[in-house]
């Protein structure tokens, strides 16, 4: 009787959270590079109360949740539930765990420990002095998944990394030579307005020299709707000005470059590096500093097998089209992985791929 008692409160406990995780999944992108949480308030095993985090800047999950309860009173008999531990300090708004305590909630269940060094069990331990019942750890690992970005940025001071490429039947993502300065189709049109449609979910997307040169990418939101990334470059000696189109300005664009004769200007900063020494970690470190959280890396071949060989993924994504281009430069070689996941997108096959 006991036993079966202690695994319908885990039961309810989880049934919970994952609704806190559905939740979170509505913000993740507008957070960044906050967390994107979910919060439910219950009473009487009833939902009265629920939030997630609002674009940056904003409210977080659990005052957007307690504010949505119409009878305040009912909180001080209710328990809220958290996929991420409430935060504990002041950033662009207050201590979550203050709000709690001040609402009197008698009891917190909290997905996951927040790994963020100003907060990571401040924020419980709070709660816990001021006498609030605090649960960790339900639905612990789902509940970092939900926040993979967030997690990761924290955890190993770097972004997450997507690459992202599309290759032809063969194996190839270009010919050798082409007449124009313009992007060599092998995906389709919804092929295209599927990577416009991550240009507006993840804060940045990174190209080498050589991309920039052929292609003259824009890398901007035009094919769906939402922000455009933060675009990324590679310029070790000042190769690319400003007629092409990731230097317009129209949104903020770092280029890593080895000529410190190059001034920032705004929405066009330059970062210097030693292309000569580690190069891969002084781009992760720039990247760290600009508080970017998430990163596509689109290309060439060399910047993504550097990646590749480095051991610096955490994601592929890879188009194969029907085209046959029988030479060409070669696509990037994944090695040592052990879950890929494949869609249909009509005529392309879109392969997702984790390392292990």
């Amino acid at each position: 009787m006991f036993k079966d008692t202690l695994l319908s409160i885990l039961e309810r406990h989880e049934l919970y959270i994952s609704r806190c995780i559905q939740l979170a999944l509505q913000g993740t992108y507008a957070a960044m590079p906050n967390p994107s949480v979910g919060a439910v308030v219950v009473h009487n095993d009833r939902i009265i109360g629920e939030g997630f985090t609002s674009p940056y800047g904003g409210p977080h999950a659990e005052p957007n949740a307690i504010a949505s309860v119409k009878n305040q009173e009912l909180l001080k008999e209710s328990t809220l539930y958290v996929s991420l531990e409430p935060c504990s300090h002041f950033g662009k708004t207050p201590p979550c765990c203050d709000l709690v305590i001040e609402k009197q909630i008698p009891k917190v269940v909290i997905g996951t420990v927040d790994p963020f060094a100003k907060v990571c069990g401040r924020g419980i331990q709070k709660m816990r002095d001021a006498g609030v019942e605090v649960i960790v750890g339900v639905l612990e690992k789902e509940c970092q998944e939900s926040n993979k970005r967030f997690f990761t940025f924290h955890n190993k001071k770097r972004p997450y990394i997507i690459l992202k490429w599309a290759e032809s039947q063969d194996g190839f993502i270009a010919p050798i030579t082409r007449d124009t300065h313009r992007p060599f189709w092998i995906s389709n049109t919804y092929s295209k307005q599927l990577v416009h449609k991550w240009r507006s979910e993840e804060m940045a997307f990174l190209v080498g020299t050589q991309t920039v040169l052929s292609d003259n990418p824009s890398l901007t939101t035009r094919d769906w709707y939402g922000d455009s990334p933060i675009r990324v470059f590679l310029d070790r000696s000042g190769k690319i000005d400003h007629t092409f189109c990731i230097k317009d300005k129209t949104v903020k664009t770092i280029c890593i470059t080895a000529d410190q004769s190059l001034v920032s200007t705004e929405n066009l900063v330059y970062e210097y590096a030693d292309f000569t020494n580690n190069l891969l970690q002084q781009i992760l470190d720039i990247l760290y500093k600009h508080n970017i959280m998430s990163i596509v890396i689109e290309g060439g071949t060399q910047t993504l097998q550097s990646f590749i060989n480095a051991k610096l993924w955490d994601e592929a994504r890879i188009f194969t089209g029907e085209t046959i281009l029988g030479n060409g430069i070669a696509a990037p070689v994944l090695t040592e992985f052990d879950n890929a996941v494949k869609h249909r997108i009509l005529d392309n096959e879109l392969r997702i791929v984790y390392p292990k």
